[in-house]
């Protein structure tokens, strides 16, 4: 059963390398494939994308009804300094994602360019590090998208990578449907820092998709306890924040205000 698995999953990588050197990425659209001249998207998946430049949060970079520090940050501020993101994780963004979480290297190449556009925003980093995987997940997903995504990055901007930095210590379970609350639960302690690696630097954490922010903030604390100047963070897409939702406890903060 094993061995068939492994068959048919060289066959599915085999098809899609020969359809990639007889139709490059370059002439077919990333989403749905299909034959286009010029860019990297067809006319309908283009429209599926929703880009996050509009209003968005300062802090998070979350896309928000108003650009103003959001409710969750204004109640809980974040511990990294500043995020951005590419696309609002809904529709072609969301699709994406996926493409690249599940198989889709080459769907990195053009994320990479578009996220450099948003660093862009971000005061310089000193170095660049990936949200890590375990030994485990990297076999089951055969690769980390987030550490392919900041390789790309740091040959794009120039800024040193540093793979071995950060790593996970444990396994998680699968965050997909949790709240904040028990995703920081499922987090807590499974990341761990070089110190020397990270003291006194400004670190970019990149990831590929920003829901509650609940991985990047573990993270981000986890870097400036071991002595990080700064931290910030760059996502390819992130949720929408579609309305001014309240974090749990935040009234009873407002009365303590």
């Amino acid at each position: 059963m094993k061995f068939m698995k492994k068959v048919n999953t060289f066959r599915q990588n085999f098809a899609e390398k020969v359809r990639h050197t007889v139709s490059p990425e370059d002439y077919t659209c990333l989403i749905c494939g299909i034959e286009i001249f010029g860019g990297r998207l067809c006319k309908d998946c283009s429209a599926s994308v929703t880009f996050n430049d509009g209003a968005a949060c300062p802090v998070c970079g979350r896309r928000t009804p108003r650009t103003e520090v959001c409710l969750e940050c204004k109640y809980r501020r974040p511990d990294y300094a500043r995020a951005v993101s590419c696309f609002v994780y809904r529709g072609g963004g969301a699709v994406l994602v996926s493409l690249l979480k599940h198989g889709k290297a080459f769907v990195s190449d053009w994320l990479a360019e578009m996220m450099c556009e948003k660093i862009a925003l971000l005061p310089r980093a000193d170095a660049i590090v990936a949200v890590p995987m375990t030994r485990k997940e990297v076999k089951r997903r055969e690769y980390n998208q987030s550490a392919l995504l900041a390789s790309k990055i740091s040959r794009l901007t120039d800024i040193p990578f540093l793979p071995d930095a950060v790593r996970k210590e444990s396994d998680t379970p699968e965050q997909k449907g949790l709240s904040r609350t028990d995703r920081e639960a499922n987090l807590k302690k499974c990341f761990k820092a070089q110190k020397s690696a990270v003291r006194g630097k400004a670190i970019l954490i990149v990831d590929d998709v920003m829901t509650t922010g609940a991985t990047l903030n573990s993270l981000a604390a986890c870097i400036k306890r071991s002595g990080a100047r700064e931290v910030y963070a760059v996502t390819a897409a992130s949720v929408e924040l579609t309305k001014s939702r309240e974090p749990r406890g935040y009234k009873r903060l407002l009365t303590l205000i």
